[in-house]
């Protein structure tokens, strides 16, 4: 994609720092490019673009927060809202720690957020922002099928075109490989490879998540195996739904499971994220207990987005802990970001948990992560996930790093 390719709306109500932002763009090779002095008047050019053109959303919003009447915040609502922009770029002199909740709010309502810009606003600043859009439009993923049904859902988890891909897990103190964790993916007949988020809602109005959990559990181990035989020793990370600590006979199903695929339950960690425990511990305790009597390890993911995540430290046996991405990307330079690493990783230490951070994408975030004693890592900076025949080359790549 050639930069000029990107269309950018810059918002500002400064004259002349909106034509300080025209100028920089230009000169980074973005022209012609839309501009606005407030939030109204954005909405009217981004609408009239749409009714115009159709439905292409702006691929970059550059705006202030504190403008006269309507603020950056609204502004970025209604964007969020009415589908008008691909991504949002703040640029503001206001407290790092609003910029940072404002770009939390923004993800959630549906916004890809880039790295908030302290004004004054620099070329280098701009190039760098515009450097990590294009590297995110780049590995994309195709678009989702607009139209998938439960029919379809159960099908592809029938015949198998749902399987495990994984993500390498390493060690921070030397680089080494430690670790897989099992991905589910639903490789289409087409070749576009769907992701969980779009067929895992389909499966649970059937209630087929525990037949995907064991799905993975099965094939994940059968490459776990044949990596172990080529004395490639991988510790192997699986999620499990929450439907299963419903299920008194979860733990000797996942048992049989590993036994039959001659997998040791000690090298197999089950991964449970933190909402369905806050729904599901307190009928679940039997089971969770019982799987860790058999040698499973248990991993509390997403830590920490959850309410409740001491009071499930505190009566789950878990053995690992892993930090959700939302507090690791960006945490290097990001003062609450970090503090959030830092008290996981002490409490994690306090109570003899092992620790994973998720999300980990640039070697400030490493290097942040290695200086404060974090053991284990998971990341784009280490690789994307890969299917399990890939795994060897996926590992060999992050042995001889092209830089």
């Amino acid at each position: 994609m050639s930069k000029s390719a990107l269309s950018v709306l810059v918002v500002e109500d400064h004259g002349f720092q909106r034509r300080m932002a025209l100028r920089l763009l230009g000169e980074l090779g973005i022209a012609p490019v839309l501009e606005a002095a407030d939030g109204a008047s954005a909405l009217r050019i981004l609408r009239e673009r749409e009714a115009r053109s159709g439905p292409h959303p702006i691929d970059l919003v550059l705006v202030d927060l504190d403008m006269p009447g309507m603020d950056g915040i609204e502004f970025i609502d209604h964007l969020a809202h009415e589908q008008l922009a691909r991504a949002v770029l703040v640029v503001s002199a206001l407290d790092p720690a609003l910029l940072h909740t404002v770009q939390t709010m923004a993800r959630v309502s549906g916004l890809r957020v880039l790295e908030a810009v302290a004004k004054p606003l620099t070329k280098a600043k701009l190039s760098n922002a515009l450097t990590a859009l294009r590297q995110t439009k780049a590995c994309e993923e195709p678009p989702a099928p607009l139209e998938i049904t439960e029919a379809q859902a159960r099908e592809a988890l029938e015949s198998g075109a749902i399987e495990p891909w994984f993500q390498l897990q390493v060690e921070l103190g030397n680089g080494r490989a430690v670790g897989v964790e099992a991905l589910a993916r639903w490789r289409r007949d087409d070749g576009r490879v769907i992701l969980p988020q779009y067929f895992v809602p389909l499966l649970d109005a059937q209630d087929l998540l525990d037949e995907l959990t064991q799905r993975m559990l099965a094939q994940a181990c059968r490459y776990k195996r044949g990596w172990d035989r080529e004395g490639l020793r991988l510790r192997l990370s699986v999620n499990v739904s929450a439907s299963a600590l419903d299920d008194a006979g979860a733990a000797d199903r996942y048992q049989r499971i590993v036994r039959e695929a001659g997998v040791a339950a000690g090298e197999v960690v089950l991964e449970l994220t933190e909402s369905s425990l806050m729904a599901d511990a307190a009928r679940g305790l039997a089971v969770l207990a019982r799987l860790r009597l058999k040698g499973f390890g248990l991993s509390i993911d997403d830590f920490g987005t959850g309410w409740s995540s001491l009071s499930q430290l505190s009566q789950v046996p878990f053995t690992e802990l892993k930090i959700d991405q939302e507090f690791v990307a960006g945490a290097s330079h990001q003062p609450r970001k970090r503090a959030v690493v830092e008290a996981s990783l002490d409490l994690a230490r306090k109570l003899g948990l092992g620790v994973v951070a998720e999300g980990v994408e640039t070697v400030e975030d490493w290097q942040m992560l290695a200086e404060l004693g974090c053991a284990t890592a998971q990341g784009r900076l280490i690789g994307d996930a890969v299917p399990g025949p890939e795994l060897r080359a996926a590992l060999g790549r992050w042995r001889r790093p092209e830089h």
